[in-house]
């Protein structure tokens, strides 16, 4: 557990007398947890006096919502006024509001609330609705539209749209659409409950679980609509996994099928192919509908064509974005190479000088691009001790970090957060060095990056429990600025840290990977608790490191990927011939891990010159990824 130091190292936060109230805070949380209102209400006064007693508030008020009086209830959102808990709670009011459709009460209070999440939202809708506001059904259209997973205050709008005739049968549909290309096959059946009579889906568990097998029998009416879109979907599923088969399966049946669900289909083949890396992905594309590819479907021609280095499609697809989408830094550096690639330095460069003033992965190309020597990052601004006093003084600061100091991370980070919206540059840098000195690197780090004219990148790139990793990285012969660069991106430095999916510790390690490793490096009597050991985490992480990095011949990028999602995704996304480094980065189909690979290696460009070890281009870094070939090693369980 962290030491909690305020200000320079030597003052504890937490006098002893304050042990006693922290574990009364803690009796109360589990009271409140089993709903023990009693044990609560005993705490409350031994609390009064300390810094996490509005949880306590909080928590009593939740007990009693329902029968307490609206002035009671508005009582307490004054005395937590200046906490995050006084928007959760007008929350968790309003939605009581709203199942009673007290509309009245609810359009009072509602205006007050900072973040409405989905089920407010709809509530919200409901109570315009019911003052007779016709834009608030144009609103609960442009949801229908989203084809996501919407919480079920949201029906009863759906269900006024259809019962008003503004949800025709191709709306419908297109929501089905968007649920089913989603696999969401839950949100697609409550859909397709608005269609008229007679046209009702089935079969979609068929067409998920083995759409070959559907394909293959034709188990549907080709004649009528409901057929045809459960046969779109099927050939949709098959793509995924067999591009080639569904193409064969389409090419017996598309005379059935209209021009604009021709083209539609093409689209999702050129989709699935491109997220395949199938180099016949280009061609489907050129028969789809542009106009009604989701950006999702064009990045990937944009991708596909990179892979192919079809420099004018790749321009194409750029420019067919969303305007708000070309404005992201991977689609502004690529239409910027695509111009320099096509002979048009001007244009590019004129894209590539404001991008490489971005502190980031594209900015860090663009720098490459423009053939500017990175310098180690500037650190403008350190924050002065009385910036640091001023901000440790804060209620919100403080509450958070005796959240944090109780092991209450999820929490701690929620009120800092909260804290920290509206800081500026200096005080945000004086509550990330508060961090830091605390041994809370994730906030130092995400605090650090919010600034917009000071910036200190000490704070954005610490380097902690520097012996320990010097050590192992010399052991392994690893770069050591890569490995901070991983563990970074893996954990921000928490050694606690645990992925949904059971990673553990600093460098993230799967509980099977930690037994392989343990074997390999024979260590007996073996016990999953350590991985989260300090330097049983590092030692392993590291060893595995070694072990990918070897399978790729020394090249870091593609061992990053196979990091994070094995070895054999990261051969696999090779090609069979070789490839630029950032175009590999760029077309990897996982989304977490395109992103974790590109900000692992942006990171290892810092940490470089961080620990004085020279300065690296990131397109040296990345290199030139080597053809497909015979790998050796053994796979990883994140590899299934």
């Amino acid at each position: 557990m962290p030491k909690l130091l305020f200000f320079f190292g030597a003052l504890i936060f937490a006098p002893f007398a304050a042990a006693d109230q922290d574990a009364v805070f803690l009796a109360a949380r589990e009271a409140f947890r089993v709903g023990d209102a009693a044990q609560v209400a005993a705490a409350a006064p031994q609390l009064q006096n300390y810094v996490l007693y509005p949880y306590v508030l909080y928590w009593q008020a939740l007990q009693q919502l329902d029968n307490t009086r609206p002035e009671a209830i508005r009582g307490t959102l004054n005395s937590l006024s200046a906490t995050p808990l006084a928007d959760r709670l007008r929350g968790e009011w309003l939605k009581r509001m709203g199942k009673k459709q007290d509309w009245a009460s609810f359009s009072l209070e509602y205006p007050f609330l900072e973040k409405p999440d989905a089920e407010l939202t709809c509530y919200a809708l409901q109570a315009r609705q019911a003052q007779n506001d016709g834009s608030a059904l144009d609103e609960a259209k442009r949801l229908w539209l989203e084809g996501r997973t919407l919480p079920a205050s949201c029906t009863p709008l759906f269900d006024a749209l259809a019962a008003k005739g503004r949800l025709s049968v191709n709306e419908v549909w297109v929501r089905i659409r968007l649920a089913l290309e989603s696999g969401n096959l839950s949100v697609a059946r409550q859909a397709a409950d608005y269609l008229p009579a007679g046209e009702r889906l089935a079969d979609l568990d068929k067409a998920a679980d083995n759409p070959s097998h559907l394909l293959e029998h034709r188990g549907f009416n080709l004649k009528h609509r409901v057929g045809r879109e459960l046969a779109m979907f099927a050939l949709d599923r098959l793509a995924r996994s067999q591009p080639a088969l569904a193409q064969a399966y389409w090419e017996k049946m598309r005379a059935h099928f209209s021009a604009p669900d021709q083209a539609h289909v093409w689209g999702l083949l050129a989709y699935r192919a491109a997220r395949k890396h199938d180099p016949v992905a280009l061609a489907w594309y050129r028969k789809a509908d542009k106009a009604s590819l989701s950006d999702e479907q064009i990045e990937w021609e944009a991708r596909e064509a990179l892979r192919l280095r079809e420099w004018g499609e790749v321009s194409a697809a750029i420019g067919a974005l969303s305007p708000e989408e070309q404005q992201k830094g991977n689609w502004r550096y690529w239409k910027a190479r695509a111009l320099k690639e096509q002979g048009k330095l001007a244009a590019a460069n004129a894209i590539f000088a404001p991008l490489s003033a971005e502190a980031n992965f594209y900015g860090q190309l663009a720098d490459d691009e423009l053939g500017v020597a990175m310098s180690a990052p500037a650190e403008d601004y350190k924050a002065n001790d009385n910036e640091i006093r001023e901000v440790s003084q804060l209620p919100g600061i403080q509450r958070a970090l005796t959240l944090y100091r109780l092991n209450l991370r999820i929490e701690a980070v929620k009120e800092w957060i909260w804290t920290i919206r509206g800081f500026n540059d200096h005080q945000l840098l004086a509550a990330a060095e508060l961090a830091r000195r605390n041994e809370w690197y994730d906030r130092a780090i995400n605090t650090a990056e919010k600034t917009q004219q000071l910036h200190d990148f000490s704070l954005r790139f610490p380097i902690p429990h520097a012996d320990v990793m010097a050590s192992y990285s010399r052991q392994r012969g690893l770069d050591g600025a890569w490995v901070y660069g991983l563990i970074r991106q893996e954990s921000r430095f928490i050694p606690v840290a645990r992925s949904n999916v059971g990673a553990s510790g600093l460098m993230q390690i799967m509980p099977a990977t930690a037994r392989w490793i343990a074997k390999k490096m024979g260590v007996d009597n073996f016990r999953q608790s350590a991985v989260t050991d300090l330097d049983t985490n590092i030692a392993f992480g590291t060893f595995y490191l070694k072990h990918v990095l070897d399978r790729f011949d020394g090249q870091t990028l593609p061992a990053t990927a196979a990091y994070n999602a094995g070895p054999g995704r990261a051969s696999r996304w090779r090609d069979d011939k070789p490839m630029e480094g950032a175009i590999y980065a760029e077309s990897i189909p996982f989304s977490e891990t395109r992103d974790y690979v590109q900000k692992v290696m942006s990171n290892a460009v810092y940490y470089s010159t961080v620990l004085g070890r020279g300065l690296r281009s990131l397109k040296a870094r990345l290199g030139v990824i080597k053809a497909v070939g015979n790998d050796s090693g053994n796979e990883n369980n994140r590899d299934n």
